[in-house]
């Protein structure tokens, strides 16, 4: 916004700066508001008719907009006075490459390097391309051509730094998937990511009607600076779980969440997500459907993964703050603050569940189609579904039902607490008892209660804010207090109930899960146990303490692969008494697997020489040796 304004400053000094109108013009291409861009470059060639990179950009709007004889026309106009100028093709590719139309921004640059081989832009991005579109060797040949012509440009150094820490890496392949994990990772879960990735392909891939014709790359990082290296070019580049390019997928592992930790399967099944819909579009889809169908597809797996409507968004749909369907590419481009992306992430999804809900998923389908074909967007939403006028309106009608039935019991009108909260607490006893119902309210007031030891009052009021609304997340959540208090009373029962109803709305409640595990083992449930296990290895599988819980329940559930691949994970995590865990795998696998039990046992003996229990294994396993 601040950027905007001095853009404006600039132009109202000198209209005729070009650099100033060519930035607007990309913030105009980027929010996909193509006829602006297009008006806006009339402007700059009435200044410079024969501005090469106004005609640079007209061709990058021709080829989105299908026009491939404009698009040809445009490109021969910018090289009209240098027909070897390299940095037409290079502007060109790196605007398609921007939008994610990688093979057609690779082509762009190859052409600008048949120009001029020595011009360094144009194979730094093509490194960036091929590698983006799985085309590893020759991707990280240019890296190096590139380094080799300049050393000193960061974009190559932090590649060529990130490929040494690749080279470090597992890599997990079948005939589907090529995983890259750090190696400890990949030993804890690698199988998992696997497992998962093969779920949602076995499910999107037949739902969409896919073939894939190339092995899928997944990358997944526990430094977030490597990562942004991966996708970005650069290191801190932060607020990304993690990034689809088409045929390769980056992410951030559990590992670098440490502070607020995010189901990994659900961003898996997120980005796989926008492998199929970006390979049934060649990548010519605008990002809010893009976003909206993987957003839309985590709650058809999950209803509580995803964004879902929460207060704040209530707010803005009531107020009026929703973006037209036709500019909601633009709301991902200069949000207001993270909520606000977060928002466009939420209305994208619900635009694509009504379209659904309204003209089935074939019309989905259909829609996806026309835009491999190249058909504008709107216009296929148009041919598919009614007007967009007509689908304004009546989009608008539908988010604001749904927001108006969102907790429908709450009192949800604004209120100023603020001298309610710093004032007599009589005074805020009496509005509470007029406003019986306002969750604001009730929030403060328990805040209060709380601060005052009024205990009995303080249940009463976070019981009724459970009641009032149940699927509130929020770190200050009634459900997560209430089973504080609960444990503190040592009303463990109680607890428990109150944590399980936090669980089933928030998938990213890793502590939740973990203490739930807790009292389960305590009570010998053990499918329990093993749920609450499995739910906490979505968010975090790099915790001992869950995975040996799990390694328990599944040899008490007689599932002795599964408790053995705990082991072999609270191995990878080095445990503090590594003798306890080869004994224990020694035991699970003298049945199946007599030398590797052998071997397990000889380590256990090996790190612990007085451990009398492999000591008699052993001599059970060699019992009736030769």
């Amino acid at each position: 916004e601040r950027s905007e304004k001095l853009m404006l400053q600039v132009l109202s000094i000198n209209p005729q700066y070009i650099p100033a109108h060519l930035e607007q013009i990309d913030r105009c291409i980027h929010s996909e508001q193509y006829t602006e861009a297009k008006q806006r470059l009339e402007s700059v060639l009435d200044i410079n008719p024969h501005q090469a990179e106004a005609w640079s950009t007209l061709a990058v709007i021709a080829h989105f907009e299908h026009r491939p004889h404009e698009e040809t026309a445009c490109y021969w106009e910018a090289l009209s006075h240098h027909d070897q100028n390299p940095k037409v093709d290079y502007q060109i590719g790196k605007a398609l490459s921007e939008h994610y139309r990688f093979s057609e921004g690779a082509a762009y640059q190859r052409l600008a390097l048949q120009k001029d081989a020595k011009f360094i832009p144009a194979r730094i991005q093509l490194a960036q391309d091929e590698l983006r579109l799985g085309l590893e060797v020759s991707g990280w040949e240019h890296a190096m051509l590139a380094h080799q012509q300049d050393g000193y440009d960061t974009t190559t150094f932090n590649l060529l730094e990130l490929k040494d820490q690749l080279a470090s890496f597992k890599t997990l392949e079948d005939e589907t998937f090529i995983v890259r994990m750090e190696a400890r990772e990949a030993e804890v879960y690698g199988q998992e990511v696997l497992k998962l990735l093969h779920a949602a392909k076995q499910t999107l891939c037949k739902k969409y009607g896919l073939e894939l014709d190339q092995k899928i790359t997944v990358e997944i990082f526990p430094n977030p600076d490597d990562f942004a290296v991966r996708t970005f070019g650069m290191p801190a580049v932060s607020g990304y779980l993690g990034v689809c390019f088409g045929k390769v997928i980056t992410a951030n592992s559990p590992a670098s969440q440490a502070e607020h930790p995010t189901n990994w399967q659900s961003v898996l099944w997120h980005e796989f997500c926008h492998v199929v819909t970006l390979e049934l579009t060649k990548n010519k889809m605008p990002r809010w459907i893009s976003e909206g169908l993987s957003v839309y597809e985590e709650r058809q797996k999950n209803p509580h993964w995803g964004e879902t409507m929460i207060p704040q968004y209530r707010d803005m749909i009531l107020k009026g703050e929703t973006t037209p369907i036709s500019e909601l590419s633009s709301a991902f481009l200069n949000p207001k603050s993270g909520l606000h992306i977060q928002f466009a992430y939420y209305q994208s999804s619900m635009v694509v569940e009504y379209l659904i809900n309204e003209f089935g998923f074939d019309a989905m389908k259909s829609i996806l189609s026309d835009l491999q074909a190249g058909v504008p967007v709107n216009v296929a939403i148009e041919r598919r579904t009614k007007t967009l006028g007509e689908l304004e309106q009546d989009f608008a009608t539908y988010l604001t039902a749904e927001a108006k039935n969102f907790a429908s019991e709450v009192d949800w009108s604004e209120q100023d607490l603020t001298a309610l909260t710093s004032d007599d607490t009589k005074r805020f006893d009496d509005w509470i008892r007029e406003h019986p119902q306002h969750f604001q309210g009730l929030m403060a007031y328990s805040r209060i209660l709380e601060e005052e030891n009024r205990t009995a009052e303080l249940e009463t009021t976070l019981k009724k804010l459970v009641r009032l609304y149940p699927q509130y997340t929020g770190a200050d959540n009634a459900c997560l207090r209430l089973a504080a208090l609960y444990q503190k009373q040592e009303r463990f029962d109680v607890e428990q109930s109150y944590l399980e109803q936090h669980a089933k709305y928030n998938p990213n409640a890793l502590a939740v899960f973990q203490r739930l595990a807790t009292l389960y083992q305590q009570q010998e449930n053990w499918h329990a146990v093993y749920q609450a296990c499995q739910d906490a290895n979505a968010i975090n599988p790099l915790d001992q303490e869950t995975q040996q819980i799990l390694a328990t329940a599944c040899i008490q559930l007689n599932r002795p692969a599964e408790a053995v691949a705990a082991y072999q994970a609270i191995l990878a995590l080095e445990p503090h008494n590594p003798a306890e865990t080869h004994y224990q795998l020694a035991r699970l696998l003298q049945d199946t697997h007599k030398q590797k039990a052998k071997r397990h046992t000889l380590i256990a003996l090996e790190q612990a020489p007085r451990f009398r229990a492999a000591h008699q294994l052993l001599l059970e396993l060699t019992a009736n040796t030769p």
